[in-house]
């Protein structure tokens, strides 16, 4: 992990106290936009009189002085706290940096571009405490950019994955073990929801108002993204039958290759006993069998690789409980 700076030591929110909700905010680029989040965070906690929630903005490489103007106000909010990355990661990043320093019982996504509300996020809060639920993902209500993407996206993931939510990408509140459980790489925010579902946590949804963006200009627009977007659904889904179900997944593949080996081997004898012998058949049943085997072995060698990652997810979460402490 890159260098992290704190604008304000983690003492300054006593540890004795319990934390219900981390607000992450990832923010690359959003120096007018971060007054703004501060003074919204605190009339909501003015309003509904709250006193244990922690708001952690992670600046993903800045060049705009986003870190420096956030700074600011982690001195005039003890609930306001600040890390940055030396250079952009990427949103991804930046959420598990955010996680890495929460307190929360429930962890919190919000943009820093406030086209979210954060009253949505209070009632998403009062919901997953009475639904019992582990993750309560936002669908947008009103008018946005990109919704045909949107739509076509967020179909194939419930087809791939068979999530029953209608939007995958929006403001979320999740129970943290939650993060602690999924595998998360570069720009796989995008399936917390999916992968979350994928991992056996419940999930529901609730709708929340979409607001225009005061400043600033979207960081996750352009065709490319589009590509890139379905290529990373594809690559996790596949991530998640294989490192799941690894045996069973080669096992399978190499049961057709033996199969395959089998059955052109019964026909190379007939063809012998008929007096047709054809070499090349026999090369293939060699080839269709030393196939089926190697998938075996891989799925053996999967196998061993899912409990050493096992234990080492034990380890990591053993290890994240007694640093909360």
């Amino acid at each position: 992990m890159d260098k992290q700076e704190s604008a304000i030591p983690d003492t300054e929110i006593k540890k004795t106290r319990e934390i219900k909700l981390s607000v992450i905010v990832p923010a690359y680029n959003e120096k007018d936009n971060v007054p703004l989040l501060a003074k919204a965070f605190d009339s909501l906690f003015k309003k509904h009189n709250i006193k244990d929630w922690e708001v952690i903005v992670v600046d993903d490489g800045s060049t705009d002085g986003t870190f420096e103007v956030a700074c600011q106000y982690a001195k005039q909010y003890p609930w306001f706290k600040v890390y940055r990355h030396g250079r952009n990661l990427g949103k991804t990043h930046a959420i598990l940096t955010g996680f890495f320093h929460s307190k929360g019982k429930y962890i919190g996504i919000f943009d820093a571009d406030l086209q979210f509300d954060e009253e949505d996020l209070f009632r998403m809060v009062e919901e997953i405490e009475k639904s019992k639920v582990d993750l309560i993902a936002g669908y947008k209500v009103g008018k946005y950019e990109k919704r045909f993407v949107s739509r076509i996206y967020n179909w194939l993931t419930r087809k791939l994955f068979g999530v029953p939510v209608r939007d995958m990408n929006a403001m979320k509140v999740m129970r943290r073990e939650v993060l602690e459980e999924i595998p998360l790489r570069k720009d796989w925010h995008r399936y917390i929801v999916a992968l979350a579902w994928t991992y056996g946590f419940s999930v529901s949804e609730m709708p929340i108002k979409l607001r225009p963006r005061q400043f600033g200009e979207s960081k996750y627009s352009g065709k490319w993204r589009i590509i890139v977007g379905i290529a990373d659904l594809i690559a996790v889904r596949l991530y998640t039958i294989l490192t799941q179900k690894p045996l069973l997944t080669f096992g399978t593949i190499g049961s057709v290759f033996l199969g395959l080996g089998v059955l052109t081997g019964i026909i190379a004898i007939i063809m012998r006993v008929m007096g047709h012998g054809f070499r090349p058949l026999l090369f293939l049943v060699v080839l269709l069998i030393t196939v089926g085997l190697i998938f075996f072995l891989m799925g053996f060698l999967g196998e061993v690789v899912a409990s050493i990652h096992d234990e080492i997810n034990k380890i990591r979460k053993t290890s994240q409980k007694a640093r909360n402490i």
